[in-house]
């Protein structure tokens, strides 16, 4: 072979190079994250979903990618955030904080695999018309949080026996609280407890609801599953042990940051579920062909160092039947 030619054949492959490494990058599948709220606090629930993807053989930055759209509590932005993953475009979007997003997804595409994670029946949503045959694009978690609104206000009251009133903490802004009160008034109706509905979907407005709760002195307060209360779950253990008020949450991530008590499916678990699914996705598995999968493990913690800064005996009975107490 003449110099001239070899070097030639040199400089070829050498322009190929880039050529490959960039095909090879943009052959790896694109997953969208789409959450209603903001990474702060989701660390935990974001390893769970990564957990889940090794399972099935992905790891993030090595052979997937995830791009991450966090609304920031702003539901109007849903809709151009779902666009821009689209026209990315993504292999599989996942959604996750509440039933905005579910269906900002749900809206803009038939075609495009979704995977959701709702905290109450998609059936009754109207996100699948089945849960062993969800059809279509979507499938996904449930992971029974606001079914769980009866079961957690009777166990507030057997944390409280002489409990009269409740305080009822939501979000208006979020969809979801029409289905807290939905179902906790009548349960509260049945157990003879009067329930006051306060209000709350800024950090100010959580200061301005304790306030409120400090001069009516309600018996006990049932904080909504509204994932703005999950991100302020801090905030909200300060409060109630500042006040004296004996809370229960919607999960243990409450308790974990110094609240009472929660009853609800482990997140962390339901999420890491999630993650399995889209692998299986990302393999090929039709959406249509994956039951939505219901959380059937569910559990009570009890903070006990909590319990005595509010001077609150735990009825033994809860004690015993607590999944955990956190000392």
């Amino acid at each position: 072979m003449r110099r001239r030619d070899f070097i030639t054949l040199l400089g070829g492959a050498a322009a190929a190079w880039p050529l490959a490494a960039r095909a090879q990058q943009a052959a790896m599948p694109v997953i969208g994250f789409l959450n209603t709220t903001s990474p702060e606090g989701f660390e935990e629930r974001l390893r769970g979903f990564r957990l889940g993807l090794k399972e099935t053989g992905y790891v993030e930055g090595e052979n997937v990618a995830i791009v991450y759209r966090w609304a920031e509590n702003q539901l109007d932005r849903l809709p151009a955030f779902v666009d821009e993953l689209l026209r990315r475009p993504v292999n599989v979007i996942v959604t996750s904080g509440g039933r905005a997003a579910h269906f900002a997804a749900k809206m803009a595409t038939t075609t495009v695999p979704v995977a959701f994670i709702a905290a109450e029946d998609p059936v009754r949503l109207g996100l699948v018309p089945s849960l062993a045959r969800p059809g279509g694009n979507l499938t996904g978690i449930n992971f029974f949080s606001l079914e769980l609104t009866a079961k957690r206000l009777a166990l507030l009251r057997e944390l409280v026996p002489s409990a009269k009133r409740v305080a009822v903490l939501v979000d208006p802004t979020n969809p979801n609280s029409e289905s807290t009160l939905r179902d906790l008034q009548p349960a509260a109706h049945a157990m003879g407890l009067d329930s006051q509905v306060i209000n709350a979907s800024t950090p100010s407005d959580i200061d301005a609801a304790f306030a409120t709760m400090g001069r009516d002195r309600p018996d006990a307060l049932f904080v909504g599953g509204e994932v703005f209360f999950t991100n302020q779950r801090v905030q909200l253990a300060l409060l109630a042990g500042r006040y004296g008020v004996p809370t229960s949450y919607q999960g243990r991530d409450y308790v974990e940051a110094g609240g009472l008590m929660s009853y609800a499916s482990n997140y962390v678990e339901a999420i890491r579920e999630l993650g399995v699914y889209v692998g299986r996705i990302l393999k090929g598995t039709k959406p249509a062909d994956l039951p939505v999968v219901q959380s059937s493990k569910f559990e009570l913690v009890i903070n006990a160092q909590a319990a005595r800064v509010i001077g609150l005996a735990v009825p033994p009975q809860l004690l015993a039947i607590a999944d955990e107490v956190i000392e």
